[in-house]
């Protein structure tokens, strides 16, 4: 009796202070370890922000040192001064590549905007003959580098003279990037609810009526997405400009930045450093006063792809 009496007795006070104190060992030690992790994240993102801000902070800070090459160029300018921008606005033609470089941009957003989110529109509620291979031949162009069909455009746009031109070059910009934003918007199109067209339709409204009523202000934020990033392409594009692009009245801002610093007769790194500066403020703008649209854009493309 008493031999069961034993045996059935719950553990002594000893084995469960015991086990505490293991327990409380264990929560020490992974205490430490989410420090350690927390420490070692903070180190790398420290890293990561020297890496990515200091190149910026010692381009800007050339921007406003002394006129000259490398080695006038420093992050902390002894003299600050506005003399390489000036320079950069009067002694060359940076304000005609600002100029065309703002035109091509300009233009491929707008009509980046309107074209792909009309074919969305119609690739994603239409069911025609032809829908499937189109979309198909779309995607497997998305596949091959651009620059393997730079022969091709050369020859075509030297037939159709478009050849040194902005039209041209708003062409081959809009062309290169037309087949994913389609994509990309019918992705975001496929999410919207069939309901609303339908509704619309009993109402006796047309399918352009319902596109530019009820699915052109649901695609606001993706739409947001599409403007600020085929502005930034041809903005800071330099393989199109340079492969179409030979007269001086045409340039845009990367091929005549680039000549500043290629010519090994100019000593001009100061000056461009300032026209790189002048070339950030654009995209800074859009993504400042979009910011909110933008993330909106890219949350909801997230979610729904």
């Amino acid at each position: 009796m008493s031999s069961d009496i034993i045996g059935t007795t719950r553990p002594s006070g000893t084995g469960r202070t015991a086990r505490a104190g293991g327990s409380v060992r264990r929560t020490g030690t992974a205490a430490l370890w989410d420090r350690a992790k927390t420490i070692l994240i903070h180190i790398e993102l420290a890293v990561l922000a020297v890496v990515v801000i200091y190149p910026l902070v010692w381009v800007v800070g050339a921007s406003f040192g002394a006129t000259g090459g490398l080695a006038q160029a420093s992050a902390i300018p002894s003299d600050p001064s506005l003399a390489n921008y000036v320079r950069l606005l009067t002694a060359t033609d940076f304000p005609r590549w600002y100029l065309n470089s703002f035109i091509v941009a300009t233009s491929n957003m707008v009509l980046s905007v309107v074209i792909s989110a009309f074919s969305a529109y119609i690739f994603s509620r239409l069911r025609f003959r032809g829908r499937t291979f189109a979309l198909t031949s779309m995607l497997i162009l998305q596949i091959f580098p651009a620059f393997l069909s730079a022969i091709a455009v050369y020859m075509l746009f030297l037939n159709f003279g478009l050849l040194d031109s902005l039209t041209g070059l708003i062409v081959a910009s809009l062309a290169a990037q037309l087949p994913y934003n389609t994509w990309l918007l019918k992705g975001y199109v496929d999410g919207i609810s069939t309901s609303f067209d339908e509704a619309a339709l009993i109402d006796g409204a047309s399918r352009t009526r319902i596109f530019t009523r009820i699915i052109l202000p649901l695609m606001k934020p993706m739409l947001t997405f599409v403007a600020i990033t085929q502005f930034a392409v041809p903005w800071m594009d330099f393989i199109l400009p340079k492969l179409l692009i030979s007269s001086p009245q045409h340039k845009t801002i990367a091929i005549g930045l680039f000549e500043m610093i290629a010519d090994e007769t100019r000593n001009e790194f100061t000056t461009f450093a300032a026209g790189a500066v002048l070339v950030a403020v654009p995209i800074t703008i859009l993504y400042v006063v979009l910011q909110k649209h933008l993330i909106s854009g890219l949350t909801a493309g997230g979610e729904k792809g």
